[in-house]
């Protein structure tokens, strides 16, 4: 039988896909203490963002464990860009997992702002004054400086925050979703 090729890299591209999903699963369960593993399920999807200041595709990783407690984190890359580094560096810490397990509320990212300070945060690879280029489009990248760190704008929901704010070469500040070479990268040419 024959397939026109734009259906088997379709087909192609699904599998790769689902392949990404199940490496994202495994990575999480392991990371993920034993004593709780035996009772949590790893689910993993790829949502489209509407913001055009964001990544085009967030990967979302839910987890659920059997006495009915669950939560949701993201990473804003598809899910084949999608590293074990990056999962860990935006995986609920273990006292969040502990909760879920217990069935309680635990809000991931940490939601009140007001009880957030530099060291609640993780590490990020660029300081302010860094020379950077930023993903503006699909395919499309623009170079700039990091101007602040951990930004965040006053209507966005508690607990969101952006690792970067850039001031583009053009004069226009954008914001980085995420600390990752596929969304914020040095420039080479400072």
């Amino acid at each position: 039988m024959f397939l026109p090729e734009n259906v088997s890299g379709a087909n192609k591209a699904e599998q790769d896909r689902k392949a990404a999903f199940k490496r994202i699963e495994a990575w999480a369960m392991n990371i993920i203490s034993a004593p709780l593993r035996k009772d949590v399920t790893v689910s993993v999807q790829e949502v489209q963002c509407g913001d055009p200041q964001c990544s085009p595709i967030d990967t979302a990783i839910a987890i659920v464990f059997s006495s009915g407690g669950q939560g949701m984190f993201g990473v804003p890359a598809e899910a084949k860009d999608v590293t074990e580094q990056e999962l860990k560096h935006f995986f609920p810490t273990p006292e969040v997992l502990q909760k879920w397990h217990r069935g309680e509320e635990a809000d991931w990212p940490p939601m009140n702002d007001d009880e957030l300070g530099p060291e609640d945060f993780p590490p990020l690879r660029f300081e302010v004054g860094t020379k950077v280029l930023c993903r503006i489009g699909p395919t499309d990248w623009a170079p700039g400086k990091v101007i602040q760190l951990w930004y965040r704008e006053p209507q966005w929901p508690q607990g969101s925050f952006a690792p970067y704010k850039i001031k583009l070469n053009n004069g226009s500040d954008i914001f980085a979703p995420g600390d990752l070479d596929q969304v914020i990268r040095r420039d080479p040419n400072p």
